[in-house]
């Protein structure tokens, strides 16, 4: 079958092309009946927009680039899920990239989409300080937003939740719940998101015990680090353990259980972001929950701040409040814990 043309829709809806064209791209208003009109004719003959023809015209091609550190990580599809509603709603679609945790694949990957001429990108850095050149260069070319972690200073809008806020909350609970002896598992590195909330832990734990800031294990976000993790801290009988992530946090609780540990009676354990797993695990996981909606939303907000200012003005940083949800593997202190008289499993 032929295209289907705007020509073909204003002959069959008796009105001009031009405003037939206003009516399908929304650009200028046009009367109720008019566009109800020219609309009940597209769809009777099939029309489709020519996406091509109009990113030719127009210089915009309606999509944004998405670049995400690891798809693995159960917190980035949930992401991504709100960004897409967000943009969709804005008329605008989705190319994502993955990078595998790797800088240079990074700078690849933004090169590949810049090259796809997307009108602009979100961007979740793998490192704060390998990251920052390919993302400085890109935002001066598209208006960029990064989402969850940052690239320091002066290098691009972002939005995040606030770290520090979040785990001040879980060490807040620790201490209501008469845990003393908290460790923290974390990830390596320079990501944001990592250094923040180990840096929160270091600064807060110490009201619970001096000692407790020197008590943490660094290696990366996963499953298999929690429970590596466990066996280097397990030794010295923490009574809680503070985790940087849902998915560390379900490897220490694996680890603890094998060694015989009671979760929670003898050590509390804690993740970050709520990731469906979360309420899933054996205790049901306490964690820090990322309120994932407004993450998406204020990023696209942002973006559409950058297009409409087309300015290189100072750049904008969001944080957002996270919320601690409690759950069983947090509950009380048994009160042989309490006394400092831990159980050895």
């Amino acid at each position: 079958m032929a295209e289907v043309t705007l020509k073909d829709v204003a002959l069959a809806s008796g009105c001009s092309i031009a405003t037939v064209s206003r009516v399908l791209a929304g650009t200028r208003p046009v009367g109720a009946e008019t566009a109800r009109t020219v609309r009940a004719a597209a769809e009777r003959l099939g029309y489709r927009p020519n996406h091509v023809a109009r990113a030719l015209r127009s210089r915009s091609t309606g999509t944004v680039g998405l670049v995400l550190p690891q798809i693995t990580n159960p917190f980035f599809p949930t992401l991504v899920r709100e960004l897409e509603h967000a943009l969709h709603a804005e008329g605008r679609a989705v190319l994502l990239a993955d990078c595998d945790d790797d800088p240079a694949t990074e700078a690849a990957r933004i090169s590949a989409l810049l090259a796809r001429q997307v009108d602009a990108l979100l961007l979740i850095p793998v490192d704060e300080r390998h990251s920052r050149e390919a993302v400085a260069a890109a935002a001066a070319q598209v208006p960029l937003v990064l989402l969850d972690r940052g690239c320091g200073p002066g290098v691009a809008d972002s939005v995040a939740v606030d770290n520090a806020a979040g785990m001040a909350l879980v060490l807040a609970h620790l201490a209501a719940t008469g845990r003393r002896r908290p460790c923290f598992i974390g990830a390596a590195g320079t990501a944001s998101a990592a250094v923040e909330r180990r840096t929160a832990y270091e600064n807060g734990a110490a009201a619970l015990d001096p000692a407790a800031p020197g008590r943490l294990a660094l290696g990366d976000f996963s499953v298999e680090w929690g429970r590596a993790a466990v066996d280097l801290l397990w030794p010295a009988r923490p009574d809680a353990v503070v985790c940087a992530n849902d998915l560390i946090a379900a490897g220490a609780l694996q680890r603890l259980r094998q060694l015989g540990a009671d979760v929670p009676g003898e050590v509390a354990v804690t993740g970050f972001d709520d990731i469906p797993l979360a309420g899933l695990a054996d205790p049901a996981l306490t964690t820090v929950r990322q309120p994932v909606a407004d993450l998406a939303a204020e990023a696209a907000r942002l973006l559409s701040r950058c297009r409409a200012d087309g300015s290189s003005g100072p750049c904008h940083t969001v944080r957002l409040a996270p919320e601690l949800v409690v759950r069983a593997s947090s509950g009380a202190a048994a009160p042989a814990a309490v006394d400092g008289a831990l159980r050895t499993p």
